[in-house]
């Protein structure tokens, strides 16, 4: 009786993801895998009266999926104001449609008792009018409340006259380093031109931030509830906090002292937080979970967006965005390489993990420069430095990470949502065929990872696998850059074993092995048994964190009311 399991899997694919023949059997008991192997040993040698033997049915098993790069509160964030994506995700399709949302969501309950009112998630790629919205269209949403629109980057948005006026922006401010203030019209100085309502990068933040503040307290100390049950309901077992403050980290084990996590979060710190802190660790970084929370490292912000085209590119734009002139290519977020340098080289110190978020190739060439001379001062080490997106990075580059253990972690998904916009407009069909470059990184021998980066996207687990199978575009249906598709197994382990060894966890999670923690998800068929073309249709159908089904679970929202903690710092710093 000592030795029986408390469930046992049979009846359907088991992907241990793994070396050796698939079993028929998995045995799990107090939050481990105890038994893989055939169905008959398992029921003789684990099953026992308070075993649950659970028949998949058909279904796929396969270990639970871990967030390579997210942002847990973004995620909350994205649950809690409008929804202005395009569809797969929303239903926005032009200015009117948007602007209707705003409307609608200004009178829900959170949005009446909202300063400001708020959307993320429009594109203007995806809008009819193919242009951000301005300042006056947004005016017509409200002209007694500050309006926010928040492009899918998090990178950029849009604001009204009364928003603007909030920001202290108008024709006499100049942009911010690191940012850009668009305008209706070329100026004659002193003026810099009167702002069209359009903000990038470090001129849109404040605006951010200042929106953030205004939600009603109530949703925001239920921002970190919400992204992991959001995670759960796509099979993530692990979720990633990626590029926080030190007040939302405190937050984030506040809310997870008054309501443990039922999924393991990994945070980090973003690295210019740190400059100022007194104590020698502020970060409190740990290989154990507290409570579900663990803090692991820091996190850079090396550029912009590609998309959005403020990403930091070697060779320009195929087209410029409006008031960019021709041989534009985008613009650094740290322009002095010492900085830099300076980050990583503190944090190899404290024996924190790197993460860097590096969209363009020049971002790329400005980290490898910084982790090259930072690792020569430090010494070698097991320090597994991720690049995040690294959407643009050339063969050269790729080969850079395997020589120096740099881990790209690649956000896939690029290549379904904006895949044609790539083409068309911001890279042209030659370099467009090479974003999320996978094939070239197994080709170098490198475990990557794949993220879905969310609120950016929503952290669909099954959008990040098939994604990386088809490389298939949104609008026009084309598969871009055919030669750097994987199969189906690559981007599994993407999900799973490979993000398990990003985090210094692959011991433990990753692959269905005894001894490892039962984490698990139950998917409607198996990436590996169906048409690359089929995967996009698989469902997640349970996820299992540690023997305990988390996806679906109802008690789970019991808790989810009243939160005790330090109040959320409303800066994301999400990123694409």
């Amino acid at each position: 009786m000592a030795d029986q399991a408390d469930l046992i899997f049979h009846g359907g694919d088991i992907v241990t993801v793994a070396d050796g023949p698939a079993p028929e059997a998995v045995a799990v008991k107090d939050g481990l895998i105890v038994f893989v192997g055939g169905l008959d040993e398992a029921v003789d040698g684990w099953q026992g009266p308070r075993t649950r033997v659970r028949d998949l049915a058909g279904r796929a098993l396969l270990p639970g999926f871990v967030d390579a790069h997210g942002h847990l509160g973004g995620i909350g964030l994205q649950a809690t104001i409008a929804n202005l994506l395009a569809a797969p995700d929303g239903h926005v399709t032009d200015i009117p449609s948007l602007q209707d949302t705003l409307r609608a969501w200004a009178e829900t309950p959170v949005g009446r008792d909202s300063d400001w009112i708020i959307g993320f998630g429009y594109d203007d790629a995806m809008l009819a009018e193919g242009v951000h919205p301005t300042r006056d269209e947004l005016d017509e949403v409200s002209t007694t409340r500050p309006v926010l629109a928040i492009h899918q980057s998090f990178h950029l948005g849009a604001v009204n006259s009364l928003g603007l006026k909030r920001l202290r922006y108008d024709a006499t401010t100049p942009d911010p380093e690191g940012g850009v203030i668009r305008r209706r019209e070329l100026a004659v100085p002193p003026s810099y031109g009167e702002p069209d309502g359009v903000l990038e990068e470090k001129a849109f933040n404040p605006a951010s931030d200042l929106a953030m503040a205004g939600l009603p307290e109530a949703a925001l100390l239920t921002l970190f509830i919400k992204g992991a049950e959001s995670a759960a309901r796509f099979g993530f077992t692990t979720v990633q906090e990626g590029g926080t403050s030190l007040v939302n980290l405190q937050a984030l084990r506040d809310t997870a002292a008054a309501v443990p996590f039922k999924i393991d979060v990994v945070a980090y710190v973003k690295a210019e937080q740190l400059a100022q802190a007194p104590e020698e660790d502020p970060i409190g970084a740990s290989p154990d979970y507290v409570d579900g929370v663990r803090a692991a490292g820091v996190k850079l912000v090396l550029d912009g967006s590609p998309q959005g085209r403020t990403a930091w590119l070697g060779a320009p734009y195929l087209t410029p965005p409006p008031g960019q002139p021709e041989g534009y290519c985008g613009y650094p977020a740290i322009e002095d390489d010492t900085t830099v340098l300076k980050q990583v080289e503190a944090a190899y110190a404290k024996g924190w993990q790197v993460l860097a978020h590096v969209n363009g190739d020049a971002a790329i060439d400005q980290f490898l420069t910084a982790v090259e001379g930072a690792a020569e001062l430090a010494g070698p080490a097991d320090r597994r430095t991720v690049a995040i997106h690294a959407q643009t990075a050339r063969l050269d580059q790729v080969e850079d990470f395997a020589r120096l253990g740099v881990i790209p972690s690649f956000f896939s998904m690029h290549t379904y949502y904006w895949g044609d916009w790539y083409r068309r407009t911001v890279l042209g069909e030659e370099r467009a065929a090479t974003i999320s470059p996978a094939r070239w990184a197994l080709d170098q021998g490198l475990a990557y990872t794949s993220h879905h980066d969310a609120p950016v996207a929503l952290p669909n687990s099954i959008a990040i696998l098939s994604s990386q199978v088809t490389r298939r575009t949104r609008t026009e249906g084309v598969v871009v850059g055919p030669e750097q598709c994987v199969d189906a197994l690559d981007a599994v382990r993407s999900i799973t074993v490979n993000a398990a060894r990003q985090y210094f966890e692959e011991d433990r999670k990753g692959t269905i092995e005894v001894g490892k923690l039962a984490d698990l998800v139950i998917l409607s068929a198996s990436p590996l048994a169906v048409e690359p073309e089929e995967i996009k249709d698989i469902t997640v159908v349970e996820t299992i964190k540690a023997g305990q089904t988390v996806h679906p679970a109802p008690a789970w929202k019991a808790g989810a009311t009243a939160l005790p903690g330090t109040p959320v710092e409303p800066r994301w710093g999400c990123s694409c």
